[in-house]
């Protein structure tokens, strides 16, 4: 009796290893690719970044649209500015005479 031996075909251990590159292939793009987990991760942790430089910016503005405010004619008292320009910085004008 001749004993017939059959060798492994080809075909299905290409296809599981093709399967198994690709599941590993996909996971790894899932993880660390242009949109995976981690890049997600540091896409939030720049929105956090550019959220607080926004809210500080704007808090910024605010506060120099408050001293521009105060430094228009309608808001400020000329008399008392004067007032305190003399007595913190010793001004005067041409046409005083200062008497000590």
């Amino acid at each position: 009796m001749s004993t017939v031996r059959k060798s492994p075909t080809v075909g299905p251990v290409l296809f599981y290893g093709l399967a198994l590159a690709m599941a590993f292939y996909f996971t790894f793009a899932a993880v660390q690719g242009d949109y995976g987990v981690f890049r997600r991760v540091q896409v939030a942790a720049e929105k956090e970044a550019l959220i607080a430089e926004r809210d500080r910016l704007l808090a910024e503005a605010d506060r120099m649209a408050n001293l521009t405010l105060r430094l228009s004619d309608g808001y400020l008292d000329l008399d008392l500015l004067d007032q305190q320009a003399r007595d913190v910085l010793g001004l005067l004008r041409g046409d005083e005479l200062v008497i000590r």
